[in-house]
């Protein structure tokens, strides 16, 4: 009795608690301190509406005689700028400099902060770190991104972003640097063998992307990064860490005009250049594709893929609650419930769109045990299958729509996650209200909008199937992916026998491994 009675008073203290936390602030300064009043006064959040709750900060839109996007929310809440350059520099990139110079964009941004012709490395993070300041460069396959955060004072903040245009325009990137990169690829290629899910996405990007931009990894290869030089990096930065090749998001303790004069001094800070040319279109492989990858281990990784869509596809927003639906969601999702819920084959399986500016992939995963990945292979495709074909259950696409609106005020809830979505909405051209749009257009979303996307865009007769274990036994997989299938669908063993396109001889050995999640909406 007294435990129950412990617990229950501290989850009444924890519930008071949280509620003060998001009460109106004219109740928080009320000087009657009577506790029955304060009660009685957090009543009035039951009248709190949904909209309330989801009320995305506003965006300006600031215009500028260059045309460089820029967006930016003001947030006077705390002294600190975020800043984010976003340049169409990703890996995606990495030929328009040169033949097979694959992992130049992520040359460039780990080589950045090594020096430039004014400052050290040891300067440059000693600066850094005495202004208070945080600052990373990345490159992702779509994006090269570079950030700053700051403190809003003037004096800091213009020292910090002097700071990084300086780093920008100047970095030298030095041979001795370039030689560490290359004395380091080694360890990274005995951690890449070790890795079984990135042999896996490796093997999944070139089978599915041929000779495109997105088929190599964004670290280059052994031997392609062999042949960056600092003149090839140079280039790379003249070429496309320009201003019309970027956009511009800033949030924080600032006034817009001030967040007007900011970007006009970034935007003049760097060389116009010219926007980099849209990516072509990959080209889809037909029928299903099983590759296997020997590894020794009880545990067996599977993957299926094929293409899907871009960001800007208008079903983006219906596939994104189709994936909630299928696999996104844990235990609510269809993959968990038939895999782990049902069968205990797998502790997690799950299903991904990847929206990027060309076709993005669509794929599932899971590990299971050795002797349970037959049955596991089966079961997922014929959940992908039913997926596709049967009606979808109202009641489960509500109560994924619901969670995901509750998960929604999450994408801004700090001014870091603020300023990574407006980097999001300036590259993919989406409009500044982009935010506050999003739950009213998803609640608009039908149930016959979402079957008619999903039978659209995923293909169960289309897939790449790539397996990671001590064994496979093609031929009996084969054979339940006919069954699943039916005996019209073609099926096809392994891509070296049906003609995809060959890639680069320079591709086969990864330098390491490194994840591609750029800030997405």
């Amino acid at each position: 009795m007294k435990k129950s009675l412990f617990i229950i008073m501290t989850v009444s203290l924890f519930s008071v608690s949280v509620f003060a936390d998001v009460a109106d602030q004219d109740l928080l300064e009320q000087d009657d301190s009577s506790p029955l009043k304060s009660i009685a006064q957090l009543s009035s959040l039951k009248h709190i509406s949904k909209k309330q709750t989801e009320q995305a900060p506003y965006v300006h839109d600031l215009k500028n005689a260059e045309q460089v996007r820029t967006l930016f929310v003001e947030s006077q809440a705390l002294p600190i700028v975020d800043i984010q350059l976003t340049f169409n520099a990703g890996s995606a990139r990495d030929e328009n400099i040169g033949k097979g110079l694959f992992g130049i964009a992520n040359m460039a941004a780990n080589l950045m902060t090594e020096g430039t012709e004014k400052y050290t490395a040891a300067q440059i993070a000693n600066t850094f770190e005495q202004l208070g300041a945080q600052f990373s460069v990345k490159a992702y396959r779509d994006m090269f991104v570079v950030r700053l955060r700051v403190m809003s004072d003037p004096q800091k903040l213009n020292t910090a972003v002097d700071l990084m245009l300086d780093i920008l325009n100047h970095a030298t990137f030095s041979t001795s640097s370039l030689n560490l990169v290359y004395s380091n690829t080694q360890v990274g290629q005995r951690q890449l063998q070790e890795n079984p899910n990135r042999l896996i996405d490796i093997r999944l990007y070139r089978t599915l992307y041929g000779t495109h931009p997105y088929a190599e990894p964004i670290t280059g290869t052994n031997a392609s990064i062999r042949k960056i030089t600092p003149a090839l990096l140079k280039q790379f930065r003249e070429q496309l860490l320009v201003a019309q090749n970027m956009n511009i998001a800033l949030t924080g303790q600032l006034s817009p005009q001030q967040a007007n004069d900011l970007s006009l001094k970034i935007i003049q800070s760097l060389p116009q250049g010219q926007r980099a040319m849209p990516l072509a279109a990959p080209k889809p492989q037909g029928g299903i594709n099983i590759q296997h990858i020997p590894y020794q281990s009880t545990q067996a990784y599977v993957t299926f893929g094929h293409l899907g869509i871009s960001r800007n596809d208008p079903d983006q927003l219906a596939l994104e609650l189709a994936n909630q639906m299928l696999g996104g969601s844990g235990f609510n999702s269809l993959l968990m419930k038939e895999l782990r819920v049902k069968r205990g084959y797998t502790y997690g399986a799950y299903s991904a769109f990847n929206f990027t500016q060309s076709n993005g992939i669509f794929s599932l995963n899971y590990s299971t045990k050795q002797d349970q990945l037959m049955q596991s292979i089966h079961v997922a495709h014929q959940t992908l299958i039913n997926f596709v074909k049967q009606p979808l259950d109202q009641k489960q696409l509500e109560e994924t729509r619901s969670g995901m609106l509750r998960a929604f005020p999450m994408t801004y809830s700090s001014n870091a996650n603020i300023n990574a979505q407006l980097g999001s909405i300036g590259f993919y051209g989406l409009t500044a209200d982009y935010l506050s749009k999003y739950p009213e257009q998803l609640r608009k979303l039908t149930v016959q909008d979402v079957q008619k996307a999903i039978r659209k865009h995923i293909h169960p007769e289309n897939l790449t199937l790539i397996v990671a274990s001590e064994k496979l036994d093609k031929e009996q997989l084969l054979q339940d992916l006919k069954e699943n299938l039916g005996p019209t669908q073609p099926v096809q063993i392994d891509s070296d026998a049906i003609g995809l396109p060959t890639p680069s001889q320079d591709n086969v050995s990864p330098s390491h491994s490194q994840t591609d999640t750029p800030a997405s909406i």
